[in-house]
């Protein structure tokens, strides 16, 4: 029997093509659990839809034989939070795992230069959304004395570099978080933990390195050797490289491991 059969899953920011929530909630359904995939509604920045995204996304996990729903969810908005999680509880009857994927990079660049909309914008996405989701899908593991966390960081939140003020002060935020859950929630057999990616080969990431190379005028191969000089394995991970560990720190495995950051980094330096 797969590891999580009869487990539900609720995975947030999970619509983009190439992304960490696409990779985690294929990973998670493939070890049986149901899987809720949620994104805010509109467009990304090629054009494609979210939901419709979510929609084949689901169809996808259950033509091969999985349970899996789509729903529109701004992770900011306690209502529509509201919504899905009961939602959630009415299709699969709880929820067991929570994956706080959806985020921001919103407030990159110089300190000086950023704004306090930026701040927020960053905050509310990256801290707050998260915190809210908690306080939704918390009582449902209270009452079946089993959950798991697992809250999507960054080497961000362990360490800064320059030019990401609102992006790390969020996601040392979002660590600070997970560990007081972990202290506070131990108890009820529920585990939170951070997963923080470092160089990842999602869309995003890949678009980075594009636009890098045309304003520089070099080679795309040049800025990836120049940006993976650092890791210890000279690549950047794949999405599914993170969505290995999020099912491991889902599954029973990983029952006395809690309040944790597991770095996903390929042996990337922390930095200050």
């Amino acid at each position: 029997m797969p590891e999580l059969k009869g487990k539900t899953a609720l995975i947030t920011g999970a619509s983009t093509l190439n992304g960490i929530g696409r990779a985690c909630a294929k990973r998670l359904a493939k070890d049986g659990a149901n899987v809720v995939v949620t994104d805010m509604p509109g467009q990304n920045e090629d054009g494609t839809d979210r939901i419709r995204l979510l929609e084949d996304l689901a169809a996808e996990i259950t033509s091969i034989g999985c349970n899996a729903l789509p729903l529109p969810l701004d992770v900011t908005d306690t209502q529509q939070i509201a919504k899905a999680t009961a939602t959630t509880i009415s299709s699969f009857g709880s929820i067991d795992i929570l994956v706080n994927n959806a985020g921001t990079l919103a407030g990159t660049g110089p300190f000086l230069n950023t704004t306090s909309d930026q701040w927020d914008h960053s905050f509310r996405i990256n801290v707050l959304g998260p915190m809210l989701l908690c306080q939704a899908a918390i009582p449902s593991m209270q009452k079946n004395g089993w959950g798991r966390i697992i809250n999507i960081g960054s080497i961000s939140s362990l360490a800064a570099r320059e030019g990401f003020g609102a992006y790390t002060a969020s996601k040392h935020g979002l660590l600070g978080m997970t560990k007081t859950l972990a202290a506070e929630f131990g108890k009820y057999g529920i585990l939170c933990n951070l997963v923080a990616p470092g160089y990842i080969a999602t869309d995003m990431h890949t678009a980075a390195n594009d636009r890098i190379a045309s304003a520089r005028g070099v080679s795309v191969d040049q800025i990836k050797a120049e940006r993976y000089e650092a890791v210890a394995l000279r690549d950047a991970g794949q999405p599914e490289d993170v969505a290995k560990t999020v099912a491991y720190l889902a599954g029973y495995g990983s029952a006395y491991i809690t309040g944790i950051a597991l770095p996903v980094t390929g042996g990337l330096p922390m930095g200050i």
